[in-house]
């Protein structure tokens, strides 16, 4: 017999809702008899209800059968087939799991008969590309898309009216109260229950708080990442297709988002500040109201604790349901990560991210300053910030930073120091640290140098008080203070007027001042950075209690608009939403936040960031002078000498330049001058530069798509000589060279010989490839048999990069004509130079004179001096060997777990980590490793890709960088890796 046609569900008045138990050999047969299929019945997955894919005998899918709930009736059935349709017609770029419909417009379907009674099966359209499911890291871009999609169902079922909405359904968030007091009694373990049963009631009293003001309407209510199905032609998983109406009816609007942002929780790598993008996205769509901002974070925790006790529940009704015992951890984890932190703190942070950010907190003007005996002009307020000069020569580093730097400033005659409020510290920064620290500081510490006392700063009353630790209110705020040793003179409950006693401090004593709004939760003393915009709300800054000024934190214009607003746009930055990044110290990189990163791309600073050798000899020589060569003075002497005794004979004579674009530049003109023949031969797939000369002999297509369709007749391109994915791999690479050759000697032929050869001594754009062993010598012996010169763009390679060799070419075993050198040779400073032989140099009298206004002015001189003597003093290319040795081994085993690792090229701190799809044809892996890029920079390492199909990680780290943070930087690979789902 049918279902009731006229009734719908209410979970209330039902004992269990346990799934059809149907044989896949039973769907085959009603497939077959009931709505003519005949197919291969594959069963999937589902809490409640029973689907099955339906193959034809080739494999090929036809369609999903999905036999609902028996609980489920007619009406219900109807409401969700109109709903997708609706979704469906309103968004096309939406896949929707529609109703596959007879030609007279009826849905495809049949009763059948159940154990638990008669209920209804249907056809439904398959959606390839496979689920969001799974514990696989996902993206910002996947999590915003999750968002635009409930966004764009939640408007397309805003008007839906059907009566098969009137449901009363278990996850349903308006019951969800009802719903945990029914089912918490199957949580066995007594304090995972206590905290469901807690976190309940705290967020249905909050959702109450605001519940008239929300907007209700048709939802889908489970646009989870079981029912988010990837784009088919993605390599990442992106959703666009919506499956499963199962639990659609009529409740809270912004439901349709809490539900989506719970699945996200148990993802690898996943916190609750990374559901963000889902909300940012979501609002972009369909604006969400103060109220629904307010409730947001309420409803997921209240959705979480519906999945526990639902998926316990769930688990003891229908034992063999083995999909709903499968969930059950990644259930308890969505829980654990939803409550992580207290309600209005994620109420704050949803906010912050849709613009509703509350205006900050300010306390009451004080009748007394806190401190008595110390007054405000005698408090040294400390930086600590990364702007701050006491953070210089990596003192960020030491533990005692603080106390360092308070202790000076007592010495130096201050009363009292105090750190500031909410800005960030660079003193608790986490060095090598896949999460960040704790870093932004939420009250003010004071330590003073003589006796003081702690006074009321207005009427309130006394809180708390203990040995260490007194609270009163002031005014709307509550201030609390910490100090280790000691005890308040006032007790709990009583009250205070402006100017009494509370604590009588010593001299050297340390305390804590902090203000919080009442009624809010205890606030750590410093929380991180990306929690930070949540917690600050729910605070104020001490710091007039103290007669101080407060921590300036007026809102600017964003810093990234300010760049796009008068910075050309093809000056890109890396990463789509860049950390701000202040300050480097060796191998790292610090952002103002406080957050530090792992450098794995930085080869412009071989000696490491803010090398104090530079610093002082830069500055040193700014001092004294700093003009153009054509001045007489010693050390453009001095430096050049140097240089040129780097190289073997006859390259003895130096040009300087400021970059490694004009070195390649000038290179080109020297040997083009010098020979009298203005072709020059390049290498395809490379990058010189991006003057004139240097951009037209660069044929990397990442930097220019259209390079090869738009090289100057002059310029004449052979193979790239990739020994691994190029057209001639492994042994049969000794091919290259004779075809280049052939190309030389056949322009020769045509009577335009080639006036130079240019190429990386070791492949740079390919991710750090080494030329196959003997190419440079068959090619400079064929460019100069033509009367040619061979150009070596060292820019890359040279200073030591490569470990076993201080130049590329040595590599080789050949010596160039012109050696076009720079990134390395300033450690950040501007300096570049061309080396060749007097022969060569003086031709370039013929085309006029050279200058450059900075190349060998005083102070790029003495910085080139100074990087000289440092990689030597530092042995600094004895380091590249020795960690890049080690590095290069641990990259190569990480391949034994991740078949996404092609290989590893490269030789000392000159490394590339190539990534592709399939060892064997090499598809590269372009989308997967810049997925991998952003999910490094969120685990504290920058590294980005290069190679024509950006599908390589360039790993050219400060030479200075040491085993530790290789193991840290292999470490975290195979983390994100793993996290992203490419292990093996």
């Amino acid at each position: 017999m049918p279902p009731n046609e006229h009734r719908t569900i209410d979970f209330f008045a039902e004992d269990a809702l346990p799934a059809p138990r149907t044989t896949p050999a039973e769907a085959e047969l009603i497939a077959a008899q009931s709505l003519g299929i005949n197919a291969h019945a594959e069963p999937l997955g589902s809490q409640q209800d029973a689907n099955f894919l339906l193959r034809d005998g080739n494999g090929t899918v036809l369609a999903v059968l999905k036999i609902a709930n028996p609980a489920f009736g007619p009406l219900e059935i109807e409401a969700q087939d109109t709903a997708a349709d609706l979704i469906a017609s309103a968004h096309p770029d939406l896949r929707v799991a529609t109703v596959l419909r007879h030609p007279d417009g009826t849905p495809r379907g049949t009763t059948v008969d159940t154990e638990t009674g008669p209920a209804l099966a249907r056809l439904l359209r398959h959606l390839s590309g496979g689920a969001l499911s799974g514990p696989r890291h996902l993206s910002p871009n996947a999590v915003a898309a999750m968002g635009t999609i409930a966004a764009k169902v939640s408007t397309a079922l805003r008007e839906l009216r059907h009566p098969g909405l009137d449901r009363v359904l278990q996850w349903d968030l308006r019951h969800a109260d009802r719903v945990v007091a029914r089912l918490a009694g199957h949580i066995d373990e007594p304090e995972r229950r206590a905290a469901v049963q807690d976190a309940t009631a705290d967020a249905w009293a909050r959702v109450q708080e605001v519940a008239t003001a929300l907007p209700k309407q048709a939802v889908h209510l489970d646009l989870t990442d079981d029912n988010l199905i990837r784009r088919p032609d993605s390599r990442l998983p992106v959703p666009d297709g919506v499956i499963d109406f199962g639990d659609l009816t009529t409740s809270w609007a912004v439901s349709e988002l809490a539900v989506s942002l719970s699945s996200v929780l148990h993802h690898d790598g996943i916190e609750p500040h990374h559901v963000l993008p889902a909300v940012r996205a979501f609002h972009a769509v369909r604006p969400l109201s103060a109220e629904e901002a307010e409730a947001l974070w309420p409803l997921v925790v209240l959705r979480a604790a519906c999945l526990v006790v639902s998926g316990r529940h769930q688990a003891a009704v229908d034992a063999d349901n083995t999909y709903a015992k499968a969930a059950l951890d990644r259930e308890w984890r969505i829980f654990e990560q939803a409550v992580s932190l207290p309600l209005p703190v994620m109420t704050r942070l949803v906010r912050n991210a849709i613009a509703h950010a509350d205006a900050p907190v300010a306390a009451d003007v004080p009748e007394f300053p806190l401190l008595r005996g110390i007054a405000a002009d005698h408090i040294a307020v400390l930086d600590l910030s990364t702007d701050s000069d006491s953070m210089d020569g990596g003192a960020w580093l030491d533990t005692d930073a603080e106390e360092t730097h308070s202790a000076a400033a007592l010495a130096n005659g201050a009363a009292a120091t105090a750190t500031r409020y909410a800005q960030a510290r660079l003193s608790r920064a986490a060095a090598l640290s896949t999460v960040s620290g704790p870093t932004v500081p939420t009250g003010v510490d004071v330590r003073l140098g003589r006796a003081a006392v702690l006074q009321a700063p207005g009427a309130g009353k006394v809180l708390a008080a203990r040995a260490g630790f007194v609270e009163i209110t002031h005014g709307r705020l509550v201030l609390t203070v910490s100090f280790p040793t000691g005890a308040p003179v006032v007790a709990a409950g009583a009250t205070v007027r402006a100017g009494d006693d509370l604590v009588h401090l010593p001299a050297g004593s340390r305390a804590r001042f902090a203000l919080r709004t009442s009624g809010s939760p205890d606030v750590p003393p410093l929380v991180r950075p990306e929690y930070a915009a949540g917690w600050l709300p729910l605070t104020a800054d001490p710091a007039p209690l103290l007669g101080l000024a407060p921590t300036d934190r007026a809102e600017r214009t964003d810093l990234l608009e300010r760049r796009s607003a008068v910075f050309a746009t093809v000056q890109e930055h890396y990463y789509a939403t860049p950390p701000r990044i202040e300050r480097g110290w060796r191998h790292h990189l610090l952002s103002t936040e406080g957050r530090s990163y792992l450098d794995i791309v930085n080869n412009v600073t071989p000696l490491g960031h803010a090398h104090p050798r530079v610093e002082q000899t830069a500055a040193r020589q700014l001092r004294r002078l700093n003009t153009n060569s054509r001045f007489h003075y010693a050390s453009v002497v001095e430096f050049t000498e140097r240089l040129a005794a780097l190289l073997p004979d006859p390259l003895d004579t130096v040009f300087l330049v400021n970059s490694g674009s004009e070195a390649v530049d000038l290179g080109l003109r020297l040997a083009i001058g010098a020979s009298g023949q203005p072709g020059v031969v390049a290498m395809r797939e490379a990058y010189h530069g991006w003057t004139y000369a240097s951009d037209a002999v660069s044929t990397s297509l990442q930097d220019n798509p259209n390079a090869l369709a738009t090289r100057p007749s002059w310029v004449h391109t052979v193979d790239s000589p990739n020994s691994y994915r190029g057209r001639h791999r492994g042994a049969d690479a000794a091919r290259y060279a004779p075809e280049a050759v052939a190309a030389i000697d056949e322009l020769a032929i045509a009577g335009r010989p080639a006036g130079a050869f240019v190429s990386e001594t070791f492949y740079g754009n390919a991710g750090g490839v080494a030329l196959p062993d003997g190419y440079l010598a068959e090619v400079y012996a064929a460019i100069r048999r033509h009367g040619g010169l061979a150009v070596a763009d060292e820019v890359q390679a040279g200073y030591g990069r490569l470990g076993h060799w201080f130049w590329g070419f040595e590599q080789q075993e050949v010596v160039p004509d012109i050696v076009c050198v720079a990134k390395a040779m300033g450690n950040g400073y501007p300096l570049g130079a061309v080396i060749t032989s007097r022969s060569v140099a003086d031709r370039y009298r013929e085309q006029g004179y050279f200058f450059s206004s900075t190349g060998g002015s005083p102070v790029s001189s003495v910085v080139g001096l100074t990087v000289l003597d440092t990689l030597r003093d530092e042995d600094l290319q004895g380091n590249a060997v020795r960690v890049g040795r080690r590095l290069k081994s641990r990259l190569q085993a990480l391949a034994d777990r991740h078949p996404l690792i092609g290989t590893v090229h490269g030789s000392g701190l000159y490394l590339g980590l190539e990534l592709v799809r399939d060892r064997a044809t090499l598809e590269p892996a372009t989308e997967e490793t810049a997925e991998l890029c952003d999910r490094m920079l969120d685990l504290g390492v920058i590294v980005q890709p290069t190679g024509d199909h950006l599908n390589i990680l360039k790993i050219k780290p400060p030479l200075c960088i040491d085993t530790t943070a290789a193991d840290f930087f292999a470490d975290t690979l195979d983390l994100a890796l793993t996290q992203l789902g490419h292990a093996g």
